[in-house]
């Protein structure tokens, strides 16, 4: 018996999205996606040049911070599916030598508000989603090659489990804090569920 592998990794994220996380996010509004459960939490901030990035840093702190659903939905859809599809499905805006870990294959321009991010997230979705349903088993099989940084010799069968495990890994935690959200009544952006000391 023979198995299609790359349908097989395919349908797992079509599973997942579509019985898990996308519908998760119906009725999603800007307070709760910019909900802070806690002190401290790393969200989606406009930067002086009118522009959203994600708080962060690298190495991140031990343990790193709490963060909001802004900021989980925008590193699903930036930092896993969009940069992933533009390095290796992109439409050659981005040069040849860019790996898969360039800034420029992250979108310029990142969500402001619930709305946007749930449009943004199935955008990447997309573009990662038919990218990789078109790969043939030599496809799954190739080295990842320059556009793969570190993982070079890694099979693209390879990429797609870790990203088919972080769009599951980020999206159960979008739905965790919003079972908090509700669970608590908050009702305000800066709502806390431990009380600052």
């Amino acid at each position: 018996m023979t198995f299609d592998w790359g349908a097989l990794l395919v349908a797992q994220l079509e599973f997942y999205w579509e019985v898990h996380l996308r519908q998760r996010l119906e009725g999603l509004s800007d307070e709760e996606y910019f909900w802070e459960p806690v002190e401290g939490c790393w969200s989606l901030h406009r930067g002086e040049d009118g522009r959203y990035a994600l708080d962060g840093q690298w190495p991140p702190p031990v343990p790193p911070p709490v963060t909001t659903i802004a900021w989980r939905l925008v590193h699903i859809g930036a930092g896993c599916l969009a940069n992933r599809a533009s390095a290796f499905f992109g439409d050659g805006s981005v040069p040849a030598d860019a790996d898969m870990f360039d800034p420029r294959h992250v979108p310029s321009a990142l969500p402001a508000g619930a709305a946007e991010g749930i449009a943004f997230l199935e955008q990447a979705y997309q573009q990662w989603h038919d990218g990789i349903a078109a790969l043939d088993d030599a496809g799954l099989q190739a080295p990842l090659g320059p556009r793969g940084a570190q993982y070079a010799a890694e099979p693209m069968a390879g990429l797609i489990l870790h990203i088919n495990r972080e769009v599951m890994h980020h999206g159960a935690e979008i739905g965790l804090l919003r079972d908090l959200y509700r669970a608590t009544g908050a009702t305000t952006r800066h709502s806390r569920l431990i009380p600052s000391t």
